[in-house]
């Protein structure tokens, strides 16, 4: 059963996500805003996947804050609590690190993520993967967006056993490749 204080966890993280993305656009011809790709996930986490952990929602709301954004790990400790920023960190990349290396290293990590950093991750490369087939970035050719397709695969079939609906999500994302 969700509580008044899981639902109010959730709405923080969507508002703190809102205010931190509120300037960014995806890369679509269209420039989304940023802040759809977190509702994205949540509401896939949420609807599809039937997750009710807050603290695993919330973390999807925040997922690329600490990536995309001068938000800091101890920022969501402070506002989210240890678990939240855990999992956000778990699933956040190292942009310091080249590009090839970033993707390389998420293949790698994909096994040893926790359960809850496993369910944001999944939900990330399917809302990810159903925006590439939908609306891909501008200046991705079709090869591109294959390639991508195809990682994404080797990440969360990486990642082992995950909920059925959500890997059902996965591949029906998947099976519209371009």
């Amino acid at each position: 059963m969700t509580t008044e204080t899981d639902v109010g966890l959730i709405l923080a993280a969507a508002h703190f996500a809102a205010e931190q993305h509120r300037d960014q656009r995806r890369k679509d011809l269209d420039a989304t805003p940023y802040i759809n790709h977190p509702l994205a996930l949540a509401n896939l986490l949420w609807n599809e996947g039937g997750v009710r952990d807050s603290e695993v929602i919330a973390a999807a709301l925040l997922h690329d804050t600490i990536e995309d954004t001068k938000t800091t790990r101890e920022d969501l400790v402070r506002q989210f609590g240890e678990r939240v920023a855990g999992l956000v960190e778990e699933v956040t990349d190292d942009k310091r690190l080249p590009k090839a290396e970033r993707k390389r290293l998420q293949v790698e990590h994909a096994p040893h993520l926790s359960p809850g950093a496993a369910l944001v991750k999944i939900a990330d490369k399917t809302c990810n993967l159903r925006d590439v087939a939908a609306c891909p970035p501008a200046d991705w050719p079709l090869d591109r967006r294959q390639q991508y397709f195809d990682w994404a695969k080797q990440v969360v079939d990486a990642l082992g056993p995950v909920e059925p609906g959500l890997r059902a999500a996965f591949d029906a994302a998947y099976r519209a490749r371009p």
